[in-house]
């Protein structure tokens, strides 16, 4: 199969077992020629310039270095970039787009994990599993058959901040249960809402009347503390913030303050900044609940993402789009 076209990895060479496991990395090599042993961490080498010469498609990951014209310059046949990962935003330069190049990434595969870790922050919220699991450790102690009031998700209201690949999928995921959702987005029409399922509010309202409320907005400079103190105050007693999206989009100190007074409940998996100092006063906190950035791919969940990598080549080759193709306009508006 010598008429395959030639490809070559750019990425961590420390994470391509896990995102091309053998059964993922054998259906790769029978779409294109690429050796497993050259991975471009750098491409300042004689090996990897002479790979990038021939190469077609460009298979990158984290830990890729940057892409710019000088590297489109040494890889003059290139027609694709396939990205093991999510964003793309600081790892291509604009002449990636310029000079005509399909782009696609596996940020999709990626938002799948953080939905479902949403949906499981979520229904523990309304279950109030937080605080009841905290005073269950306290006393050692409950009563069988004693009805916990304030628990429950029949009917709750679950706000949504940002229509992202992820937003949109824990819209999607909450669909089977008997919950509410609402959503802000300023991107969103009326019909896009329709379709989503969701009812469409401004933020204040969606703060005001949701007993969880989810972040999943990108993170650029229109969104940095998007949630601060104005906006947490408006939040209803025992009302959960989860955020999974970027630390910068939450008042850290603000939150706090709402938190010491034990009106709020907080999941978090990303904070501001990032990881947390030791003295932070969230690590104490019995209200919030800490987890180290582990919401997106981790484990086997790597697999899905070079997976889908594998099915946007075989798209390409077959010619038909790319599923997820990247424009430059999509950059800091998805997440």
């Amino acid at each position: 199969m010598a008429d395959r076209p030639a490809a070559l990895f750019a990425l961590g060479a420390h994470h391509l077992p896990d995102l091309y496991p053998p059964r993922s990395m054998h259906r790769l090599q029978q779409l294109v020629r690429i050796d497993q042993t050259v991975v471009a961490e750098r491409f300042d080498t004689d090996a990897i310039r002479a790979a990038l010469a021939t190469a077609e498609f460009l298979i990158t990951g984290w830990g890729c270095p940057p892409i710019t014209a000088e590297i489109l310059d040494a890889a003059p046949g290139l027609r694709a970039i396939l990205h093991t990962g999510g964003s793309v935003k600081s790892l291509l330069a604009p002449a990636c787009w310029e000079r005509g190049l399909a782009i696609t990434s596996a940020a999709t595969a990626n938002a799948e994990p953080v939905a479902e870790y949403t949906l499981a922050a979520i229904l523990f919220a309304g279950k109030n599993v937080f605080r009841l699991r905290d005073r269950y450790h306290a006393t050692r102690h409950f009563t069988l058959a004693e009805v916990q009031t304030g628990v429950g998700n029949y009917g709750r209201t679950i706000g949504v901040i940002g229509a992202s690949r992820i937003g949109r999928r824990v819209i999607e995921l909450l669909r089977p249960f008997d919950l509410e959702v609402c959503l802000f987005d300023p991107y969103v029409d009326t019909a896009t809402a329709a379709e989503l399922g969701v009812r469409q509010v401004d933020l204040d309202t969606l703060l005001r009347t949701c007993d969880v409320v989810s972040v999943h907005a990108p993170a650029n400079p229109q969104t940095d503390r998007l949630i601060g103190a104005e906006q947490l105050a408006l939040m209803r007693d025992g009302a959960t913030l989860i955020n999974t999206a970027r630390g910068s989009l939450v008042d850290t100190d603000a939150l706090i303050g709402h938190l010491r007074a034990g009106r709020l409940y907080a999941v978090l998996d990303v904070t501001e900044p990032e990881p947390l100092p030791v003295g932070s006063a969230l690590w104490e906190l019995p209200n919030t609940f800490l987890t180290p950035h582990i919401a997106g791919s981790h484990g086997n969940e790597l697999a899905r993402m070079g997976d889908c990598v594998i099915d946007e080549l075989e798209r390409f080759l077959d010619g038909r789009p790319f599923a997820h193709r990247i424009l430059a306009s999509d950059l800091d508006r998805v997440a």
